[in-house]
């Protein structure tokens, strides 16, 4: 089941994908720890970038998660990957967006092209009713991802998440199906 846009594309995460996962990782790893979590050093190896795809896998089987790996259209390199987590039905219809793109393909509308490819997937083929994302206010470039994807700001959410080891305040933003219809009206 793979996404097409323009430049990228998305796809689930395959453990033939684990060396080109973990290279990304390496190589962005200062890059992307102040916005991350500490994460022991084995999250690190190759082994581990296999176990959290085939947790993905499972999570998406059980109608949980759903993660992706964004991939170039024209050397489908892997360069980032985006995720819905935290899927919950009943009456909310909800999931969390978290993404990542390699530093080095920033600021080519890649990272809005697979956040909208995402939110499309979520809201028409999953039938979530909104999707949400939590991003540090001093983050700039992610807040005008969400913007440009159609998100719209709620709030702020003090100590929201243990960031590289701080408690870091969340501005919260969401996404709901109407939204994109009335995206979708004006095109």
């Amino acid at each position: 089941m793979a996404m097409n846009g323009t430049n990228i594309y998305l796809r689930p995460l395959a453990r033939k994908d684990a060396e080109e996962l973990l290279a990304v990782r390496q190589t962005n790893f200062s890059f992307l720890q102040p916005f991350e979590p500490i994460r022991p050093e084995h999250y690190f190896t190759l082994e581990e970038q296999r176990n959290q795809i085939d947790y993905g896998r499972k999570a998406a089987e059980n109608d949980q998660a759903f993660s992706f790996g964004i991939f170039l259209n024209e050397t489908h390199a892997l360069i980032g990957r985006i995720e819905l987590s935290g899927v919950a039905r009943g009456p909310f219809q909800n999931a969390n967006l978290g993404y990542f793109l390699d530093q080095e393909h920033n600021g080519k509308g890649y990272t809005t092209e697979a956040v909208s490819l995402c939110v499309k997937f979520g809201l028409e083929q999953l039938g979530l009713h909104r999707i949400q994302a939590g991003v540090m206010p001093r983050n700039l470039p992610s807040i005008r991802v969400l913007a440009k994807a159609g998100f719209r700001y709620e709030g702020l959410a003090k100590r929201y998440l243990n960031i590289n080891g701080v408690w870091e305040d969340h501005a919260l933003y969401a996404i709901t199906a109407e939204d994109l219809a009335n995206q979708t009206d004006r095109r």
